[in-house]
């Protein structure tokens, strides 16, 4: 039997990703607010300095971005697709993130993720340690963070960070304590780390294809560490791209892939085309095992893409 047909039955949620990179304040706001008003579930940023892979294209601070977006938005979720643990604390992103949970009325996802870009490491002076090292940061921050938000005092001595009698009050919005979600597709040791702290994992772009061998393996590690696998929500992040004509769709499709290359797993699998063929694209993942998608409309989406996709592909799976 499949990963997919052996889990749940659910609603597909749907995610986009906010312009974050050679966009303007005033394009952000009119593209979360939209987001906001048509119906997606939920709106993320990335949590990078400058751009990918051109350094020199400007590009809001993700933590910044969302706190803000939070206040001009009602009911859509946000988080970062994702945060790196190398770049604060553990406890102050504890603390940022319950703050963020009030601010937002209970809408904040925790995105945690190793990190991998050593060049804006390096550039703004962080530390970029081998793979295995950060994979234990990544660890000790989402161990650190669940104690934080659910007890107190806190003490922790690891081998990365370490907290002594820290309290994080107030609590969060949302208890015990707003999802937390662990980006990534290492299958030994990041997909454990998955099966042990979160409530969401998201399945890169590039890793698309590999995505019904990816759960097999986390549903190994869940069993292993007696986690009930069926819990996770598992995110598959995408590239998407519309059109209501067989043309638009293509040069859609084109512009995005060629905007955003490292999100495409396959152009079989993307969610591109006209809408008809975007529900069928959709539906191939969810087969493949997702119950959500996070989508990437380029780096300057048109909102009339957005309002099709919402008229025309989000009410076939609800």
């Amino acid at each position: 039997m499949s990963t997919s047909t052996s889990r749940p039955r659910r609603a597909v949620k749907f995610g986009i990703a906010v312009p974050q990179i050679g966009a303007s304040w005033n394009e952000v706001l009119e593209f979360a607010e939209a987001a906001d008003r048509l119906g997606f579930d939920s709106l993320w940023a990335v949590d990078h300095f400058f751009g990918v892979p051109d350094p020199t294209v400007p590009i809001f601070e993700g933590w910044t971005e969302i706190a803000a977006i939070a206040g001009v938005t009602r009911s859509i979720r946000l988080g970062h697709l994702v945060l790196c643990v190398g770049y604060r604390q553990p406890s102050l992103v504890a603390k940022m993130a319950a703050t963020l949970d009030h601010v937002s009325s209970g809408r904040f996802v925790l995105g945690l993720g190793a990190g991998w870009y050593d060049a804006e490491f390096k550039a703004y002076g962080f530390t970029f340690p081998p793979i295995g090292t950060r994979l234990r940061q990544l660890d000790e921050t989402a161990a650190i963070i669940r104690r934080l938000w659910t007890e107190e005092p806190v003490s922790y001595f690891g081998e990365q960070f370490h907290v002594e009698d820290a309290y994080c009050r107030p609590r969060p919005v949302q208890q015990p304590y707003p999802p937390i979600l662990i980006g990534g597709s290492g299958e030994r040791v990041l997909l454990k780390l998955v099966a042990e702290h979160a409530d969401v994992w998201n399945n890169l772009g590039l890793a698309h294809r590999d995505l019904p061998r990816k759960l097999e393996k986390l549903r190994q590690h869940c069993d292993s560490l007696k986690r009930d696998f069926d819990a996770i929500e598992i995110s598959q992040q995408t590239l998407g791209a519309i059109g209501s004509s067989e043309s638009e769709a293509r040069a859609a499709s084109e512009r995005v892939r060629a905007e955003l290359p490292f999100l495409a797993g396959g152009e079989d699998l993307i969610i591109a085309g006209t809408p008809g063929e975007c529900i069928e694209r959709v539906r191939r993942t969810v087969e493949m095992g997702a119950t959500t998608l996070i989508m990437s409309f380029g780096r300057r989406p048109r909102l009339e893409a957005l309002e099709l996709f919402a008229r025309e592909v989000i009410p076939a799976f609800r």
